[in-house]
């Protein structure tokens, strides 16, 4: 297989639902996409293309062979690469409210013990500006070092909040857009690929047992390890985005919203009235 067999990639957005969108493709039998992210043009770009053209060698001849990787949107160096090495690729974006967005990201971290409740710490403006939460919504900055580079009709910019609405009207864009033959009805999954609410063991007490972790990885699957974790885990309490928190973050945003919407020609004033979709 050759770069240039590579027809398209999901560059994110982090907790936009871009799983989602990734397994609804893989259920179409002429696309092939690698179910890991690859993460190849930001982490692993030293590994080569051997490497990543390893991960497609399951893909049919017929099939379009694509790509997820969110990190796609907030590395730098990314699109640079992907312009070299993919020129034709087209590229698809699925943005989410980036006040919603942060704070899902910061409860998918705080699931797995590695930040604090101290939720203003990473969220508030004042003290979390620079970091992976709130950096991570800078959509107008990413995707404009992609325009730099593409010609717009390479670049399709979907919203969360419209996948929300109407998931097969979404699904059929994205497939209009690569061109996939529609002999075949593809529906949208249906089943939430991430659910918050699920119950895990307790954050505090995963980061205890973390220097565990590696010694009881090859029981994850046995039965009694499972029932043992059954017992131990409960829905999660997460800290909770107050209206003045959420206030200060829509107005750092506000003018990243104000550019980003006129780029791609989507009115995100709901956004700016902090009316995004109810925090997943």
């Amino acid at each position: 297989m050759e770069m240039h067999e590579i027809d398209f990639l999901i560059i994110g957005a982090t907790k936009s639902a871009t799983t989602w969108l990734q397994q609804s493709l893989q259920q179409d039998p002429n696309i092939f996409m690698p179910d890991p992210e690859l993460h190849y043009f930001s982490r692993y770009y030293d590994r080569g293309d051997e490497w990543y053209l390893s991960n497609f060698e399951q893909k049919k001849k017929q099939c379009l062979a694509g790509e997820k990787s969110n990190s796609y949107m907030d590395t730098p160096e990314a699109a640079e690469r992907i312009k070299q090495k993919l020129p034709r690729a087209l590229l698809i974006a699925q943005l989410r409210n980036p006040v919603d967005r942060a704070y899902s990201d910061y409860c998918m971290l705080y699931r797995r013990a590695e930040v604090s409740r101290d939720i203003a710490q990473y969220l508030d403006p004042r003290r979390g500006a620079g970091g992976r939460f709130l950096n991570g919504g800078l959509y107008f900055q990413q995707l404009q070092s992609y325009l730099d580079r593409f010609p717009a009709e390479q670049l399709l910019v979907l919203l969360y909040e419209d996948m929300k609405v109407d998931a097969g009207i979404q699904l059929d864009r994205v497939r209009k857009f690569l061109k996939a033959a529609d002999d075949l009805p593809v529906r949208p999954l249906e089943k939430k690929v991430k659910d918050k609410s699920e119950p895990i063991i307790n954050p505090t007490l995963r980061r205890l047992l973390r220097p565990l972790k590696p010694v009881v990885a090859p029981f994850r699957k046995n039965a009694g390890f499972r029932k043992l974790r059954s017992l131990t885990a409960s829905e999660v309490e997460y800290a909770p985005l107050s209206r003045d928190l959420r206030e200060r973050m829509t107005d750092y945003y506000a003018a990243e919203i104000e550019k980003l919407g006129a780029i791609v020609g989507k009115d995100l004033n709901g956004w700016l009235r902090n009316q995004g979709a109810r925090l997943q």
